[in-house]
């Protein structure tokens, strides 16, 4: 099979300065068709599926056999649903399957659509810090978001179909794979990625107004978890191609 560009071509590496990560919780019912095989919708207690919106502030974003200081700085914003799959080897993974993805600057636009099967569109995004108090907004896609972290103590949010944190944690991306799905040539395409020291705090939301969860098939999608996570060195492997 020939080499396909937009495949992952290559490792990619970076610095995630500051990742925000909120999880929404579903009926299975409305995210199952969303799912294409041969991924299977990830279910808590067969009752849930999740989408999550993970925020991201990079630096030093670069192919891997790339020294740092030739790296870029970018804010990006994923829209992924949890997935399983069980590959070739009949080995489980737990993924995300992309849904839509933003960045504010048109070089990643460019560069992750020739390299990438992420589909970019370039946004607003702005991050802004207050003490403890955090704002995350994009006016061009309707996100504003303002959160509280480094709290002593941080409830679950209203509604949250889990009992407790660590319940929570199972469904706090990203997670180490992702998926992308080709169904005309049947072909998965497998993007790994490695990090140390990941170590989820979760925080408060005080408000959070997304556009996107407020038209179908998401309208309804109750807040699941919220977490943060800060400095964390990432690699993205050279993507795998599957045929099922």
């Amino acid at each position: 099979m020939s080499i396909r560009l937009s495949y992952h071509p290559f490792a990619v590496e970076a610095v995630l300065e500051e990742t925000v990560v909120l999880s929404f919780a579903l009926p299975k019912e409305k995210l199952t068709p969303l799912v294409p095989e041969p991924l299977v919708l990830e279910t808590w207690k067969d009752a849930w599926g999740f989408i999550t919106l993970a925020f991201v502030k990079t630096s030093k974003l670069r192919p891997a056999l790339f020294p740092s200081f030739l790296g870029n700085n970018f804010n990006l914003i994923g829209f992924r649903i949890f997935v399983d799959h069980v590959s070739l080897e009949q080995k489980r993974k737990r993924g995300l399957y992309i849904i839509r993805s933003y960045t504010d600057r048109k070089k990643m636009e460019i560069l992750g659509s020739i390299f990438t099967s992420y589909k970019y569109q370039t946004i607003d995004i702005n991050f802004s810090k207050r003490e403890n108090h955090c704002t995350i907004q994009s006016k061009e896609i309707g996100i504003d978001i303002s959160y509280t972290k480094d709290a002593a103590t941080v409830p679950l949010p209203k509604g949250s179909p889990f009992n407790n944190w660590t319940e929570a944690r199972r469904f706090a991306g990203p997670l180490p794979f992702t998926f992308s799905v080709f169904p005309e040539r049947k072909e998965l395409l497998i993007v790994q990625g490695n990090r140390e020291d990941w170590h989820p705090q979760s925080i408060e939301i005080h408000h959070c107004s997304i556009d996107l969860l407020k038209s179908p098939p998401f309208e309804g999608a109750i807040l699941a978890n919220a977490f943060t996570i800060q400095n964390i060195p990432y690699r993205w492997e050279k993507g795998r191609v599957e045929k099922w």
